[in-house]
């Protein structure tokens, strides 16, 4: 027990998490590939549910590495693009014991105080973030019942999904064993 309490607590330290995130960049940069963590920030949160019968949630949160909304005139209106990250779903146990299911939809900040000032803005954030979880989830979600909760930002416990991007010029080439310092065994 006293290893678990030391693991969990490891676990939660800020400085440990840094210095795991760091690692990781390290050893991604090695093989040509540039990693950004995308720490979500809380927005609001949209309750809904899944096959009409599994109740979830969508985490509608922010982070500055997310591409700005941008609108453009069209006839009739405007054409919004709203760039997003969409990090795997996850399940997580409720103090009862019943399962929740769980899915983080990214936004630039810009994307999420708009949706503040502007229902109608809000609701074409709720719509894109149940449309990217159907698309990319392959889920059937309830848009009927789709509601935003008041008062709660976040559900869940946040985790922080990785963006990867090609490093220019690609991989280091691995030492050839010839030229390699350490002798063969």
């Amino acid at each position: 027990r006293a290893l678990f309490a030391e693991y969990a607590a490891e676990l939660t330290d800020p400085e440990q998490r840094r210095l795991y995130e760091e690692e990781v960049a390290a050893l991604e940069r090695e093989r040509g590939v540039e990693v950004r963590f995308v720490h979500p920030t809380p927005g609001f949160v949209l309750r809904t549910s899944q096959a009409g019968c599994r109740r979830c949630y969508i985490n509608v949160c922010s982070n500055a590495l997310m591409g700005e909304p941008r609108a453009r005139a069209e006839r009739g209106g405007q054409r919004w693009e709203l760039p997003y990250s969409l990090a795997p779903g996850r399940e997580e146990l409720r103090p009862a014991g019943r399962r929740r299911l769980l899915y983080d939809v990214v936004f630039h900040p810009a994307a999420v105080r708009l949706a503040a000032r502007s229902a109608s803005f809000r609701r074409l954030l709720c719509d894109t973030a149940m449309e990217a979880v159907e698309r990319h989830c392959a889920v059937r979600l309830d848009r009927n019942n789709a509601a935003v909760l008041r008062g709660v930002s976040y559900k869940g416990v946040p985790q922080a999904p990785i963006i990867r991007s090609p490093l220019p010029g690609g991989a280091p080439k691995p030492p050839d064993d010839e030229e390699s310092p350490v002798p063969p065994l």
